[in-house]
């Protein structure tokens, strides 16, 4: 080999420098795979149309990766699966009974607008999944409002409300107990109903080193830990650690904790900054559900936690390497 050949061949690339035989295919599927537990609940709690929903929407996202990357000349990234991820957590999000037409929208808005106009993967600036909700929840609020009741229910109505629009309508005595929240057998988007599930996939993550821990025990406990205190000294007809496991285990704090605030892109780098992004969800979850006229803040809190990342990590770095000191003449 001669030593333009040798040279051509070496990889220049700046640290850290790491071996593994880990890419983002195999690390996509394993999100899948801890997907589905939560997926199989849903089934069960929604009925049949969940499976239809999700494919609609996985469908959607890989095809308009697919279409986007052929109109541009870009290179195909549709095997990497991180689409088919977007599309099963945009699922997740919305009620199972959400019309297809305004899914494959939210599809459309997380694909093309969020991920493939900032460059594609690894270069979005928010998380993909979360602002389809958003932008879902805002120009089709009765849709994304109108909850089925679980199937396996015996109340006679079509639809039902959510703990969470239960507890801001100041119905505390109609709460579902924490143990129905616990395994998942109430109203609500038929991802993150199951507490449990979500918790079994999270744990497959960390088990695999897929997610860091620290923003999901950070964003779950700061919720937590903000609702005793608040229930404390609120008072009310139920206790401050009932509250407390109510707040952990109702609306999107286990599906945003474990698989959208952990999102490699949007989220910090260092250690301490993913301690704040933790934090910081969970106050501006608990802010907005408390004080704030929209009973879940969990999408709006990873959103801005988001935005804040590139200062966070900013901030971080400069904290633990310091700066260079500019020369005084």
């Amino acid at each position: 080999m001669d030593n333009k050949t040798y040279y051509n061949n070496l990889a220049v690339s700046s640290a850290p420098h790491l071996v593994t035989t880990m890419d983002t295919t195999k690390t996509m599927a394993m999100v899948l795979i801890a997907l589905v537990p939560s997926f199989l609940v849903s089934i069960y709690v929604f009925g049949m149309r969940v499976i239809l929903l999700t494919l609609v929407c996985v469908v959607a996202s890989m095809g308009f990766e697919w279409l986007y990357n052929k109109l541009m000349h870009k290179k195909q990234t549709v095997g990497d699966l991180s689409s088919a991820v977007t599309g099963v957590l945009i699922a997740f999000n919305v009620p199972s009974n959400f019309p297809y037409w305004m899914a494959i929208i939210g599809c459309f808005v997380a694909i093309v607008i969020v991920k493939q106009l900032y460059g594609g993967i690894g270069r979005n600036v928010v998380n993909p999944a979360i602002t389809a909700r958003i932008v879902l929840f805002i120009s089709f609020a009765t849709e994304m409002t109108t909850w089925p009741t679980p199937s396996m229910s015996t109340i006679d109505a079509a639809t039902s409300a959510t703990p969470l629009g239960i507890l801001k309508e100041g119905s505390a005595a109609d709460l579902p107990s924490n143990m129905e929240m616990f395994l998942g057998f109430i109203g609500g988007s038929m991802g993150e109903v199951s507490a449990v599930a979500l918790i079994i996939g999270g744990l497959f993550l960390i088990w695999k080193k897929i997610i860091s821990p620290i923003i999901p025990v950070c964003f779950i406990g700061t919720v937590f830990v903000f609702a005793f205190l608040y229930y404390s000294f609120a008072g009310g007809d139920l206790s401050a650690l009932h509250m407390a496991v109510f707040h952990i285990c109702a609306g999107g704090v286990m599906l945003g904790a474990f698989f959208m605030a952990t999102d490699y892109v949007t989220s910090p780098i260092m250690p301490l900054g993913k301690v704040i992004m933790g934090i910081g969800c969970g106050i501006l979850t608990m802010v907005i559900r408390i004080w704030g006229s929209y009973p879940e803040g969990v999408s709006f809190s990873i959103l801005l936690m988001n935005i804040l990342t590139p200062l966070i990590d900013k901030l971080c770095l400069k904290l633990s390497y310091g700066g260079a000191k500019k020369n005084e003449k």
